[in-house]
């Protein structure tokens, strides 16, 4: 496979976009002072032996700004789903009430929400991490085209394909920023 100039931005962009899309979903799950499916959609459940997401397994509704309501398609699956949101580490206490799952989300105190904020900007450290990583990547691609005599690739268009991937780099970078800002200030409303 030959490596070309737009299949090493195409590259990039990929993993740039990745890195952003898996950050929108993380802080998804992040708790706010109000009740949210997001918050429990992901939680694992052993399900027969499988681990599945609970989104999966039963409807997810806010029948109250601080109430989640769980009804499992498979009514006998309400312990199983029980203990797996006990277990995960979102400090909610599931209350099963006959074949429905009940969740009162408490609000928030000044230190946790703090706490949820630290976390949110640990996850946006680690997307911008992982963008800066697919800007090395990219930059050596472009590096071994550039020592590829036989691609006979000048160095000026390498020079302007290195400052379209940091662009790229800065435009990520920036998403980043705003999805981790709008998230603290989410978690920050009281």
């Amino acid at each position: 496979m030959t490596t070309t100039p737009d299949s090493i931005l195409k590259d990039a962009e990929d993993s740039m976009t990745k890195s952003v899309e898996y950050l929108k979903k993380e802080l998804r799950g992040l708790r706010t002072g109000r009740a949210s499916t997001a918050l429990v959609e992901y939680v694992k459940v052993d399900y027969y032996g499988q681990a599945t997401d609970l989104k999966s397994l039963a409807v997810i509704s806010v029948p109250e700004p601080s109430q989640i309501l769980i009804q499992p398609f498979d009514p006998g699956s309400v312990g199983e789903i029980k203990k797996a949101l006990e277990t995960s580490d979102l400090g909610l206490n599931p209350l099963a009430d006959g074949k429905v799952i009940r969740i009162n989300v408490p609000t928030l105190s000044g230190d946790r929400r703090q706490q949820l904020v630290t976390q949110a900007k640990k996850m946006g450290e680690e997307s911008k991490v992982a963008i800066r990583n697919a800007r090395r990547d990219a930059n050596k691609h472009v590096d071994a085209l550039l020592k590829d005599k036989a691609a006979h690739f000048p160095e000026d268009e390498a020079k302007i394909l290195k400052d379209e991937i940091q662009e790229l780099l800065k435009k990520y970078e920036g998403e980043v920023e705003s999805l981790v800002d709008h998230k603290s200030k989410e978690i920050s409303e009281v």
